[in-house]
């Protein structure tokens, strides 16, 4: 499934991309409503359909399977809202040695631990979004990475059963000022308002469930930039699985389903490490094999 929520008529909606070309949608929120199976609240929003369960989620496979006509539009005559609004917490991780390599030498905790910061769910915007970049700062930068959506809540996962938790992957763009973040990074709390602006955190355009994509861990990555090609990766090269960062963070703390867990930067996947940042007025466009492309306009 490539599950959206957008919004017509100034309503939101939940629905998915029937093509991979991503120009057909069908409107599941009223699609399920012909249907005597789902109960009323499983299809009001992302996170009512991964809250609902597994028995939920293959009622919609079958719905996109045979989807009522009168259930499709066009996805131009709409518009592709954050697939998942407001994730319930989001963690990023640096889980790509290259990027964590980039600012010198790795500590040796970097390869025991996934390491993460926990991000603001309100900066959440979705596809073809302009931000407006905050006044102060200079240094605008993206950052080329996936994110994984937890589906199952659960404590103490085991990585034989972590990926039983992922509901699915989209594409995300941890936008980051840089000249804040080396001001920031001066006392070891971390990155805040160099990542936490309005509009930071940029995902879309669709939730991709696993049984679409062949291998999460064999993605082509890149990056563009008003058209030329900026960064190029994969994501053969974590180092860090989105299984072991599962099994490090429930083993002391109860993951819930909608949260969203970033990669981190692949390598290459920024600015900040080419030497050359973004400028306002700049579309940088995002696309990961098998998810799609997101585009992020800066004022």
């Amino acid at each position: 499934m490539r599950l959206i929520t957008f919004q017509i008529n100034g309503e939101q909606r939940l629905g998915a991309f029937i093509d991979k070309t991503h120009t057909r949608i069908l409107d599941l929120t009223t699609a399920a409503s012909t249907t005597a199976k789902p109960r009323p609240w499983e299809y009001e929003s992302m996170q009512t359909l991964i809250d609902a369960g597994p028995a939920a989620w293959e009622h919609t496979n079958r719905l996109l399977e045979n989807p009522p006509p009168e259930c499709v539009m066009a996805a131009a005559g709409t518009r592709i809202l954050p697939p998942l609004p407001r994730p319930r917490r989001m963690r990023d991780f640096s889980a790509f040695e290259t990027h964590a390599s980039s600012a010198g030498q790795v500590p040796d905790i970097w390869y025991r631990w996934p390491l993460y910061y926990k991000v603001n769910t309100y900066a959440v915007i979705g596809p073809d979004c302009e931000v407006t970049w905050p006044d102060a700062s200079t240094e605008i930068d993206y950052e080329l990475e996936i994110a994984a959506i937890i589906g199952k809540p659960g404590r103490g996962i085991t990585k034989e059963q972590a990926r039983e938790h992922i509901f699915g992957f989209t594409i995300f763009n941890d936008l980051s000022a840089r000249d804040w973040q080396r001001c920031e990074f001066q006392a070891p709390l971390g990155p805040s308002r160099s990542k936490d602006f309005d509009g930071a955190n940029v995902i879309g355009p669709c939730i991709v469930t696993l049984d679409e994509i062949p291998d999460i861990y064999a993605l082509e990555m890149t990056a563009q930039v008003n058209g030329e090609e900026w960064s190029r990766g994969n994501t053969r090269t974590l180092y860090h699985s989105f299984e072991d960062m599962i099994v490090f963070v429930s083993a002391s703390e109860t993951l819930v389903a909608g949260e969203l867990f970033g990669s981190g930067t692949v390598g290459s996947g920024c600015g900040m490490e080419l030497g050359r940042f973004l400028a306002r007025g700049d579309t940088v466009q995002l696309t990961v094999e098998h998810l799609g492309s997101l585009s992020t306009v800066i004022r």
